[in-house]
């Protein structure tokens, strides 16, 4: 918005950037489907955000337009904002499930769980779950080809939920109620013992370095 022209209050833009985000910003299935629509009917599509400068107390309007989708589009196209990030969600997804066992990974694919507060624009699960399922149909197709194997086709599903938001907190809250958190977890003492390194390890995960 700050490169379009768009007066945002220094001392509110990221406080801005966040209501923009959780009130306007979607996922689209096709970004170039989305400009043509802002373009043909910009009265549609383009938002107004009003407010009131923290300092002056005067009211002030901007426009919200391709932003709404151009922003969540992080996701699917990470090099359009960095040189230094060029590989999309679904493909780091893909590639998380392929360094499992092989016997796991189609109940992997079928058990995308979504959770945080940036999962939540409307239309992300859609989105995420129609393109990692192109590139694991991609893959079935390619070795029913070349290997002359039947691959069945594998089911995606990405799961959303009530608690999406906030299910980080709400899933350590529960495990640190229970009696069993106290016999795995590391004390205070232990970690001013032995340092940082301690967390390297687990009870749990018996060997994890």
């Amino acid at each position: 918005m700050q490169e379009r022209g768009e007066l945002l209050p220094p001392d509110d833009a990221l406080d801005i950037a966040r209501r923009v985000k959780e009130t306007y910003c979607y996922t689209p299935s096709d970004i170039v489907k989305e400009f043509k629509k802002h373009d043909s009917k910009p009265s549609k599509y383009i938002k107004q955000w009003s407010a009131i400068k923290p300092k002056t107390g005067v009211p002030y309007t901007i426009d919200v337009g391709y932003e709404r989708f151009l922003g969540p589009e992080i996701f699917f196209h990470p090099e359009m904002y960095s040189a230094d990030f060029s590989t999309p969600l679904p493909e780091l997804i893909d590639s998380c499930v392929q360094s499992a066992p092989i016997d796991t990974r189609r109940a992997l694919y079928k058990n995308i769980v979504l959770s945080g507060g940036t999962t939540m624009f409307k239309d992300f699960h859609k989105r995420l779950q129609n393109n990692i399922k192109k590139i694991v149909d991609e893959r079935v197709a390619e070795t029913n080809a070349h290997h002359r194997v039947e691959v069945k086709p594998v089911e995606v599903n990405v799961v959303t939920h009530p608690i999406q938001s906030y299910a980080v907190w709400f899933g350590g809250s529960v495990a640190a109620s229970s009696h069993e958190f106290f016999e795995c977890c590391h004390t205070k003492e232990d970690y001013e013992e032995h340092g940082a390194s301690i967390c390297r390890t687990s009870t749990v995960f018996k060997g994890m370095y």
